[in-house]
Order: C-alpha cells, then sequence, then structure tokens
C-alpha cells in the first residue's frame, strides 16, 4: 500500500488533467452502455409499429441523436488517448527527474558500489512502463467498472437467471486472471533484472571499447553479452508461455459466455421467458461486457510492468545518500584555508583501514605536498576533505570549523580539484572549461586557458573553443585533456587547491609551463599536491610521506633528503641520485 500511495502522489500536481481525463472515461462508457439499450427500443417498440412514416420519424430522431453522442465520443476519446498520454508522459518526466536529483546526491560510496548500466536502466526502461500505467492504469479500471457494473445492473433488468450464469463465469475469469496475475508479477521482476544486467554489460564495453580491441578481446566481449542476452531470452520466454495460458485461457472463458448465453437464451425463448429482442440485446451486451474484461486483463499485465519499475524506481530513491548536510549545517564566509586532520581513521565499507589515526595541520596558504607507494591513501586523503567519503572516527576542519557543519555545496564551493583521471563531458571546450564556474565570460574563460596552457593548441584547432570533445573528451589526447582540467580549476579560483597527478599526462615541455602556472595559482592558497614525479614537489613548503601506516616523514625537500628515510629512497630510485 505504501508504494501505491506513493505512486498516487504523482497524480497531485496533474490533478485537473487526471480528473477530466477520468470524467471523459465515464462519458464514453456511458455512450457504450446506452446503444443495447437503444437497439432494444427499436427492435420492440419502433420496427414493430407497421407505418412507415412513424418508423422513419424515430429512425432519423434517435440517429441525430445517436451522431451527437458519438461526436462528444470522438471528443472524449481524443482526450483520453492524447492528454491523458500528455498525463503520463508528465509524471514519467517528474519520476525522472527525482531519481536523477537523487542520484547527484549519493556520495562516491554509492557508486562505487553500484552498476552504471543498471542504473541507466531503472531511469529509461523502467521509467516507461510507470508512464503507461500512469495514464492507462487508472483509466482502464474506471471504464472497466463502469462498463462491468452498468451491464450487470442492465441485464438483472432484463433476466435474472441468465445474468445470473454470466455474473457466475465472470467470477471464474477473475480467479483465473488473479492465479495468472501473481505468476506474472514475479517474471517481470526477472524480465527486469535481467535486461538491467544486459544494458550493464553493453555500458561496460562500449565504454572500455578501446581496451577492448587493443587486446583484441572482442570475441570475450560477445561471450559475455551473449551470457546475459540468453538469460534474459530465457525469462522472456517463461513470461510469454504464461502470457499465452493466460490469454489463451480468458479467450476460452469468453466463448464460454457466448455459448452460455445462446444456450440459455433459446432454452428461456422455448419456454417463454424471454423474447428474441432480449437475447439480441445480452449478445450486444457481452461484447460490452468483453471489452472491459479485455481491458482488465491488459491492465493486470500492464500493472505488473508498472508497479515492479515503479519498486525498482523506489529502491534508488529511498536510498538515503549517507552523506548528507547537518540540520544546523552553514555556509562557510571569507575561507582562509587552514585544514587540520584529528585524530582521523578511514576505511571503504567499514573493510581494510586506509588511514588510521591521522593528525596534522595545514596553514592557510601553505603548499604541501603529499607522496608515498601506490596504495598508501593518498588520493583518500585528498577525497576527504571535500566529504566525498564520509570518515570513520575524529574530525576534519577547515579554518576551525568541522566540515560535517559546513554544507556541501558551500564545502565544495571553496575547493578546486584537478584530478589525475580527467572527465570531459560530451560538449565543447568552452562548455568544459566553464564547468569550473558557470556563467563565466569568454574572456575568463580565455583567460584561464591560457594560464593552464591550453590557449594555444585550443586556437589550432578547427573551431577552437567551441570545438566539440566527444564523449569522455575521447577527440583530445590525454595532455589537452589534462590542460583543460586545470583551466577549470584556474577559473574556479577556489581558496583550497587540490592537484591529484595533475601534470601527469603532460610531456615535459608543457609540464614546465603548466608548473609555473600552478605555482601561481598555488600562491596565498592552500594547495595540496599529489605527485609521482617528485621534481614538481622540490619547493613544496611541506612534504608529507604517507603510507599503509600513516604519515611516516614530514618535512622541506632538502631535510627528507638529508634524513636518509623513505623519500630519499624513492627520490633516489627516480633519478638514481642524491640531489
Amino acid at each position: 500500500m505504501d508504494t501505491i500511495k506513493k505512486f498516487i502522489s504523482y497524480y497531485k500536481p496533474y490533478k485537473g488533467m487526471f480528473f477530466m481525463d477520468m470524467f471523459c472515461a465515464l462519458t464514453l462508457s456511458g455512450i457504450d452502455l446506452i446503444f443495447p439499450l437503444i437497439v432494444r427500443y427499436l427492435l420492440d417498440n419502433v420496427y414493430t409499429m407497421g407505418d412507415g412514416n412513424k418508423i422513419l420519424h424515430y429512425v432519423i430522431y434517435i440517429g441525430i441523436a445517436m451522431l451527437l453522442m458519438y461526436i462528444v465520443r470522438y471528443f472524449c476519446q481524443f482526450y483520453i488517448t492524447s492528454w491523458g498520454h500528455v498525463m503520463g508522459a508528465k509524471m514519467e518526466a517528474d519520476m525522472r527527474s527525482d531519481i536523477f536529483n537523487h542520484l547527484q546526491k549519493q556520495s562516491f560510496s554509492y557508486y562505487d558500489n553500484t552498476n552504471t548500466g543498471k542504473l541507466m536502466s531503472r531511469i529509461v526502461t523502467d521509467l516507461f512502463d510507470i508512464s503507461e500505467l500512469a495514464h492507462h492504469g487508472p483509466e482502464d479500471l474506471f471504464i472497466s467498472t463502469i462498463k462491468i457494473l452498468g451491464s450487470f445492473i442492465i441485464l438483472m433488468n432484463i433476466n435474472v437467471k441468465i445474468t445470473s450464469i454470466l455474473f457466475f463465469l465472470t467470477l471464474v475469469m477473475i480467479y483465473f486472471s488473479y492465479f495468472y496475475n501473481k505468476k506474472m508479477k514475479f517474471i517481470y521482476k526477472k524480465n527486469r533484472e535481467k535486461i538491467a544486467n544486459v544494458n550493464a554489460q553493453i555500458q561496460d564495453s562500449l565504454s572500455g571499447i578501446r581496451v577492448v580491441k587493443s587486446f583484441s578481446n572482442e570475441e570475450i566481449e560477445n561471450r559475455k553479452f551473449e551470457r546475459g542476452n540468453m538469460e534474459f531470452l530465457e525469462t522472456k520466454e517463461t513470461s510469454y508461455f504464461i502470457m499465452g495460458k493466460f490469454f489463451s485461457g480468458n479467450g476460452f472463458f469468453q466463448g464460454i459466455l457466448y455459448l452460455s448465453v445462446i444456450l440459455t437464451g433459446g432454452i428461456f425463448i422455448s419456454v417463454g421467458e424471454t423474447t428474441v429482442s432480449d437475447l439480441v440485446v445480452y449478445i450486444l451486451y457481452i461484447n460490452t461486457f468483453l471489452n472491459p474484461i479485455d481491458k482488465l486483463v491488459n491492465f493486470t499485465e500492464q500493472f505488473q510492468k508498472g508497479i515492479t519499475g515503479f519498486e525498482r524506481f523506489l529502491e534508488v530513491v529511498n536510498t538515503k545518500p549517507d552523506i548528507q548536510d547537518n540540520p544546523n549545517a552553514i555556509e562557510i564566509k571569507n575561507p582562509r584555508g587552514e585544514i587540520q586532520f584529528e585524530d582521523v581513521s578511514f576505511s571503504y565499507d567499514n573493510k581494510d583501514t586506509i588511514l588510521d589515526s591521522i593528525n596534522m595541520k595545514i596553514k592557510a596558504g601553505k603548499n604541501i605536498a603529499l607522496v608515498g607507494p601506490s596504495g598508501s591513501g593518498k588520493t583518500t586523503f585528498c577525497s576527504l576533505i571535500p566529504r566525498f567519503y564520509e570518515i570513520d572516527k575524529g574530525s576534519i576542519k577547515i579554518d576551525g570549523i568541522d566540515i560535517r557543519d559546513i554544507k556541501l555545496k558551500s564545502l565544495r564551493n571553496i575547493i578546486g580539484i584537478v584530478q589525475q583521471d580527467v572527465y570531459m563531458f560530451s560538449g565543447s571546450i568552452k562548455e568544459n572549461i566553464s564547468y569550473g564556474r558557470p556563467g563565466a565570460t569568454d574572456e575568463e574563460i580565455i583567460d584561464a586557458a591560457k594560464k593552464a596552457n591550453a590557449h594555444e593548441f585550443i586556437m589550432n584547432l578547427e573551431d577552437g573553443y567551441e570545438t566539440y570533445v566527444g564523449e569522455r573528451g575521447v577527440k583530445l589526447s590525454g595532455g589537452q585533456k589534462q590542460r583543460i582540467s586545470i583551466a577549470r580549476a584556474f577559473l574556479k579560483n577556489p581558496p583550497i587547491l587540490i592537484l591529484d597527478e595533475a601534470t601527469s599526462a603532460l610531456d615535459n615541455e608543457s609540464e614546465k609551463y603548466i608548473q609555473k602556472s600552478l605555482e601561481d595559482l598555488a600562491k596565498n592558497r592552500t594547495t595540496i599536491v599529489i605527485a609521482h614525479r617528485l621534481s614538481t614537489i622540490k619547493n613544496a613548503d611541506e612534504i608529507l610521506v604517507l603510507t599503509a601506516d600513516g604519515i611516516k616523514e614530514a618535512g622541506s625537500h632538502e631535510e627528507l633528503i638529508n634524513k636518509k628515510g623513505l623519500y630519499a629512497a624513492l627520490y633516489n630510485m627516480q633519478f638514481g641520485q642524491v640531489s
């Protein structure tokens, strides 16, 4: 019931459209119910008059009345088909907005454990079926109820015995539908899970197509896809067999309804308990009766598709983000950029500890470098500052304020990050740079590109700053993407800067120019640099050597070289000598 209530809540903004749709459905049903009664009236009272002029007179008036009714029916049907679908599409759009906005709030941990292809399936495939249910569900249920009840009341007034037989057969059909309805719900859920797996495999394979081709592993990907595709086919086959039994069974019962009316009607005519005109009306009403039963049959299939899709939709939107603003969180004003770690520990999914009891203080405006072996937690260390992950214990403070007491948007607005794994959005170079500060002027964007040593190569491209970069920046080299990423950080101009291997993809000449630009950018702002190229951090105010056991060494380049410890060993390994 909670699921149904939540589903109904999406009708609220479109109450006017919904009630108009129901009114049109009521009018349409009423017109369909009246037609057999008009036929009965003509058979019993008009065609038996014997006076041709009178018959013609009545037929003309009844014909005009019926024409007006069918004109009204035309407009009702048009509204139901067009605006009813528009209402469903609007609700689908609302749900898609809700799920997308909710996904934007999730932390890195959520995406570490969730497949993107499966999320795409929930956003696209599942919501389409929900849209169809939103439109057709209430309308079909309402029309069917009106027609079945209306037909039943009218037929009871004509002949109770025949109607009772029809009613008994209808109850059997309803039980039959209920029985297969339960089976279909289970199999439709399986279908959605399998197609989500197929979508995930497609997304994974196409995203890594260059790796696939470089290793000539197209056959492996084909086999992986084929396995998921066949599993989906198997569940689809099962669902079609159940559907086959369902629809053929209902078709059989419909035939039994006709047969029972003809047999019982013939018996009652023979004993004088009913008339031929009443039998004709019964046959006409069976059509009126069977049409809503067909709709109910279709509704059960549609309901199971839609409601299982909605349940999967709710699984996502009911997943609370593990990182949220505290109720009393504040905006940080005029930040200086002082960062302090107090007894900070962190592990992924409460498993192996990555950082353990870290204590350190970075003064505002200082340039700090993090070095150490791969897997020592350098990137994780930096990811904790903007709360991409939540620490297990301890606290991280900026200007003496616990970051959990600062609004997430405010916190992340004061931190600029240039990551090792550069992501380019599908669009132009200008759009990708302006992502650092939406609304920036062209002059500001160009200035940022110049500082990142990117302006020259951009201007050499055919469309300059309007050049389309392709999906994930596929049309640009690694160094070009890195420079655009650095230009974003220049444009954002934050008081705290995190450079995670920011120059790793650059050639030596470009690195030299950008290193100077980064040094200029780092002036008077707190900067944390993660670097494997130790030559790029020789001028850092302080270098921290991070290992699995925590911060092992700290000091300037000269101090650490003179210690002849881990840093000196790493430096010596890169350059072959201590200098």
